[in-house]
Order: C-alpha cells, then structure tokens, then sequence
C-alpha cells in the first residue's frame, strides 16, 4: 500500500484545483442551515438539538456523494487516463481505496463546515453533546458507504451525467429500502425472511439508531460491511473496464 498515500493526496488536491470545491461545501453548509433552521422547524419545537440537521441530511447526501463520486472513474474513463493509471506501480485495491478515501475526506470537510450549527444550538440551549457526536460519525460512516457506491457505479459509464444518475438511484434505493411503503409492498409478495433482509438494507433504519445516541454493533458491522462490499465490486468493474 506504499502508493495510497500519494493517491489520496492527489486526488484530494484535485477537488481545489478550482473554486467548484469551495462553492461547493458552502452551498451545503447553507442548505444544512435551511433544513435545519426552516424546514425543520427549529424554533418551533423549542429543543436545542440537531435532530431536523440529521434527519434530512441522508438527502443531502442524496446530491453531495453522487456529486462527488461521478468523477472518480467516469473522468478516468473518458480521458483515458485510466490506462495510465494502471501502467503506473499502483494495484487496482490501492487506487480503488485511494479515490474513496480522497472523497470521504472531502465529504467529512463538508461536514465539519456544519459545525456552526453545532455550536448555535450550544449557543441557544444545552444539547447533549454526545448524541450529537455519534451522530456526525454515523453522518460520515453514512456518507462513506454512498460515496463507496457511487464510486463502483462510477466505473461502469464514461459519463459523468449518467454516473451521477446511477449513484442516486442507487443510494435512493438503499435510502428507503426499510421505509414502510417498501417493506409493505414487499410483504405482499415475499416471505417474512426476505422482507427482514431488505429491511436490514436499509441505511436510514441503521441511521436513525445512531442519531438517537445508540451506537450498536449491528449498525457499526452495517456501515463496515457495506462499505467494503461497494468498494471490491468498485474493484472487480474497474478490472473488467480497464482494457475498454
């Protein structure tokens, strides 16, 4: 793994190499704070808490890790940078672990951009500021897991437009795979068992357990789990791409 440094590194970098980086986190800082502060009503519950922040961010997520990810693999791809890519002493499990781990950061950058709200409902109240921590590592662990997606869909399409297309559906669907209306029209045609696993799936049910404070190992080995699933199929794409 001599090489995932420098990846990282390089990849990291080239989310500043223009000043779309820092539009970006900003706007999404700003949109943390509408959904926050307006759309989720926050001056009306009268509780100093970040719950609004945390229940609409895995849609935020929605945009920001599709948005991130459609580059990794598609640029590559359209360029044809991915043959040099893969010319230099660089293993396919180093470059594949290296762009996600560069996009996680910059993920966790946009998170840490939201610490304002953080410090206003300090500011305002007495949150519990342990429910609050646990949340923004469920927030990241969260955000990994689209980003690890989003990047193997990434690998499949030249195109960054059809890249960012594939990524939301997918973390859509994964999204809401333990909502209600999924698990009951789910019920009506497949057994008990099958509807339980579909339901496991899903990453609001495990995030919503985390932003109540309760850290648990079924959550923690779901966001381990998923992650390096996305990130071996992200692997075995690019193997099978690489000579496209």
């Amino acid at each position: 793994m001599k090489a995932l440094w420098p990846i990282v590194k390089r990849e990291f970098a080239s989310y500043f190499a223009t000043p779309i980086a820092y539009v970006f986190v900003v706007i999404f800082a700003a949109l943390a704070g509408v959904f926050t502060f307006q759309l989720g009503h926050f001056y009306e519950r009268g509780l100093a808490d970040l719950m609004p922040f945390f229940q609409n961010l895995p849609w935020l997520f929605l945009v920001l890790a599709p948005a991130i990810s459609m580059r990794l693999w598609a640029e590559e791809r359209r360029s044809g940078s991915i043959e040099l890519l893969m010319t230099l002493p660089v293993t396919i499990a180093e470059a594949v672990i290296g762009k996600w781990l560069a996009g996680w950061l910059f993920m966790g950058l946009a998170l840490v951009a939201t610490f304002t709200l953080w410090a206003t409902v300090n500011w305002l109240g007495n949150p519990d500021n342990g429910v609050i921590a646990v949340s923004y590592l469920g927030a990241w662990a969260m955000a990994g897991v689209f980003l690890a997606m989003g990047a193997a869909l990434s690998a499949l399409t030249r195109n960054q437009v059809i890249a960012f297309i594939l990524a939301a559906l997918g973390i859509f669907i994964v999204m809401t795979a333990g909502t209600p209306v999924v698990l009951d029209a789910a019920r009506a045609v497949l057994p008990q068992a099958v509807v339980e696993a579909i339901s496991s799936l899903s990453a609001l049910t495990h995030f919503s357990a985390v932003t109540r404070g309760v850290l648990e190992l079924p959550d923690v080995l779901y966001w381990v789990s998923m992650t390096v699933f996305w990130l071996f199929v992200n692997a075995i794409i690019v193997n099978l791409k690489k000579a496209d």
